[in-house]
């Protein structure tokens, strides 16, 4: 704090302003701390959905019995669902509306059915619980606790705190070669996720990717001016770690929820983003020679897995095809939510083999079972029949086009909070595209219900909350 000297003016001269104390820069604001912490005090139950972002990373917990593991992340989404619940009780605030509980709710139908239908019940009950927590209490809790966009744009940057962080981790295990095993070298980046979780880290980048663009291609009008170049550096330097990542669905994934979001955002915007997207690659994958001769081949090998596939991608048709034979079997309810490995080698052919290999990143050698077709779609299809996939998957298009519909109408009336649209939508297509090559399980797997509580509050909130900025 600085201050001036003064002296008493001589008698019969003209008077002066006495000069005061300068403040330092934030004391001059004081006034305001009341009305900022005010503003953070009304985001307090975002705390858990926050702390449900984040906390995948952190080491992931052992299951109880048998039933699925529980990490910090699970228990800080249980959590923000007792606190919904709470409010829903005890103060009677925020209801869903009756087309959103409609859609979040459908999914449990199927999965109650699954559950009573299947061999052994008690051994589904696992299954109901981790079914209900991803796909129906969790999205429903996002809904719930949302207010406005200035929310869901905070739970959007936790996504891309998280996928800087993981990201970074990920390319020094390249460069270091301290990464998982990838053919014969310990140089796969899967962040702290560890081999076991090979897509972890493909995953959480991807998420905080998208989010990063949509922001740069749809800045909040009431955003500062180093918003929009921060997000479009910090979109393209994600793209380092994803290519390391050395994950084919989330690349295919990523770069389809890219094209639509660029598609939504207006043709002279596309034009210019795939530009950029496409000198950034041929810099940081061509002129640094960011392992280019690998990612050559892992990106050639997607146009052969049905000329000369590998042994993944062999494994992977043979439980597919599994898959369609349980389907078969009990073509309506299938064989039981958790069903999947039980029936597995009565229905898989003889060339599948008993696990992949799984090392590096801190990890000795192991075999990794396979216990999932790597199929959302058929892996419901298998466990839930037709009942099952109906109810999920018209649950999660509803959600889709209801998205986008919204989004189409937000940027004719050019609303403020379009970035939410775009987020929603970016995130959205990616999952429903990388199902097809993936199902859940992981520490990510909770991720997958906030993602699609974040879809949903866009779709199917009310128009004046959706659109606030």
């Amino acid at each position: 704090m600085t201050t001036t000297t003064l002296t008493a003016p001589a008698p019969g001269a003209p008077s002066r302003t006495v000069a005061r104390p300068r403040r330092a820069g934030w004391l001059r604001h004081w006034p305001l701390l009341p009305l900022i912490a005010t503003g953070w005090l009304r985001h307090w139950p975002l705390l858990p959905l926050i702390a449900t972002v984040l906390l995948p990373a952190l080491p992931y917990g052992l299951g109880v019995g048998g039933g699925p593991s529980v990490g910090p992340a699970d228990i800080a989404s249980g959590i923000a669902v007792l606190i919904c619940a709470g409010r829903l009780l005890y103060l009677r605030q925020r209801p869903l509306s009756g087309a959103a509980a409609l859609v979040l709710g459908l999914p449990a139908v199927g999965f109650a059915v699954a559950t009573v239908t299947a061999a052994d019940p008690a051994a589904a009950l696992p299954g109901l619980v981790r079914y209900l927590q991803v796909f129906v209490l969790v999205p429903a809790a996002v809904c719930l606790l949302l207010k406005d966009a200035h929310g869901f744009r905070i739970v959007a940057g936790a996504l891309v705190v998280l996928a800087l962080v993981q990201g970074a981790v990920g390319v020094e295990q390249y460069v270091t070669g301290t990464g998982a095993s990838y053919m014969g070298e310990e140089i796969r980046a899967v962040g702290t996720f560890g081999p076991s979780d090979i897509m972890g880290m493909a995953t959480v980048v991807a998420y905080g990717l998208l989010a990063a663009a949509a922001c740069a291609l749809r800045t909040p009008r009431t955003a500062p001016a180093w918003l929009r170049p921060c997000a479009a550096v910090v979109a393209v330097g994600l793209i380092v770690p994803l290519t390391l990542s050395f994950s084919r669905g989330v690349w295919l994934a990523t770069a389809a929820a890219l094209l639509v979001s660029l598609a939504l955002a207006g043709r002279r915007q596309a034009l210019t983003s795939l530009a950029v997207l496409g000198a950034s690659a041929v810099v940081l994958v061509g002129g640094f020679g960011i392992g280019s001769q690998l990612i050559a081949e892992r990106a050639a090998s997607v146009t052969q897995v049905t000329r000369a596939p590998d042994r993944s991608v062999s494994d992977r048709y043979a439980m597919w095809s599994a898959a369609g034979s349980m389907w078969r079997e009990q073509p309506a309810t299938g064989v039981g939510l958790k069903g999947f490995p039980a029936h597995r080698d009565a229905h898989a052919s003889v060339g599948l083999s008993s696990g992949s290999d799984t090392a590096g990143a801190g990890q000795e050698f192991r075999r990794q079972a396979l216990l999932s077709p790597h199929n959302m779609y058929l892996l419901i299809l298998s466990e839930q029949g037709l009942i099952g996939l109906t109810a999920v998957v018209g649950s999660w298009a509803a959600i889709l086009v209801g998205a986008v519909r919204r989004l189409r109408r937000a940027r004719s009336r050019g609303d403020a909070a379009m970035d939410c649209g775009l987020v929603a939508v970016a995130l959205m297509t990616w999952q429903c595209v990388n199902f097809l090559y993936s199902d859940i399980g992981g520490p990510t797997t909770v991720l997958g219900g906030v993602i699609l509580g974040l879809a949903a509050w866009w779709a199917l909130a009310e128009p004046e909350k959706a659109g606030t900025a």
